[in-house]
C-alpha cells in the first residue's frame, strides 16, 4: 500500500486501536485520585496536563455518567501519548497542541496554561469543533498527510495553524470518546453488558434487544 494511501483518513494518527489490555487498565483505576489540577503528567507538563483536563470536562462534562477526568482519561491519554505514540506522531501532536492552547492563550489574554479556566477554553474549543464543508475537511486531509509524508521522509515541514488546530480539537474529540467507552463504569453500567455473552439473534430490532444502547467493547 502507498504512504499516501496509508495516511488517508489517518486525522490525529493517535492509532488508539492498539492500546494494550494493561494501558485500558488506567481508565478502571480512578478511585481516590488527586484533583487533576495537582496532577503531574507522565509526558506533558504541569501545566499542559491541566489544560488538557479541562478541555477532556468540556468534551465529556458531568451529567448522569461521570465526567471525562471522574473517568480518569487525562491520565489515560498522556500515558497512551508517552507510551504507544511512534516519535513522529508524537511531534506532530505535541505541534497541533501547541498551537491549539497558543490560540487559547492569545484570545483570552492570560500568559500561562497555569491560568486558564474552562471557560477560555470553551470557545477555541467550539470554533475547532464546528462542521466544515467536504471541500475545507478535503484540504485540511491533504495538508495533514503532506506534512506527514514530509516529516516521515526526514524532510522539513509546516502546517497552517487553523488546520493544526483544527486536527487537534477534533482528534482529541474522538479519542475522549473511544477512550470512555472503554472505561468500566461505561461499559458495564451505560452500554448494554453482557459479561456471558449466550444466545445469538441474527435479527431483531435494537430497541427490543438493548433498549437502544450500544454493546459493550
Amino acid at each position: 500500500m502507498e504512504r499516501r494511501s496509508a495516511l488517508k483518513n489517518m486525522g490525529l494518527a493517535f492509532g488508539y486501536a492498539v492500546a494494550t489490555p494493561t494501558l485500558l487498565g488506567i481508565l478502571q483505576s480512578c478511585k481516590d485520585k488527586a484533583p487533576y489540577a495537582e496532577w503531574v503528567p507522565s509526558l506533558l507538563s504541569k501545566d499542559q496536563g491541566y489544560a488538557l483536563a479541562q478541555t477532556l470536562d468540556i468534551i465529556l462534562p458531568k451529567t448522569d455518567t461521570p465526567s471525562a477526568t471522574e473517568l480518569n482519561l487525562h491520565v489515560f491519554i498522556d500515558s497512551f501519548l508517552n507510551e504507544v505514540m511512534p516519535e513522529d506522531q508524537l511531534n506532530f501532536v505535541k505541534l497541533k497542541m501547541d498551537r491549539f492552547y497558543d490560540k487559547v492563550l492569545s484570545d483570552s489574554g492570560k500568559e500561562s496554561l497555569a491560568d486558564v479556566e474552562a471557560t477560555d477554553i470553551e470557545p477555541v474549543l467550539k470554533t475547532y469543533l464546528a462542521k466544515r464543508t467536504p471541500e475545507v475537511e478535503e484540504a485540511h486531509t491533504d495538508a495533514i498527510n503532506s506534512y506527514m509524508e514530509s516529516t516521515m521522509d526526514g524532510g522539513q515541514a509546516d502546517i497552517d495553524d487553523d488546520i493544526a488546530r483544527f486536527s487537534f480539537a477534533n482528534d482529541i474529540r474522538d479519542m475522549a470518546i473511544w477512550a470512555f467507552k472503554n472505561t468500566e463504569f461505561i461499559g458495564e453500567e451505560v452500554l448494554a453488558y453482557d459479561p456471558i455473552p449466550g444466545q445469538y439473534i441474527p435479527c431483531d430490532d435494537v430497541t427490543a434487544l438493548t433498549d437502544g444502547k450500544a454493546w459493550s467493547l
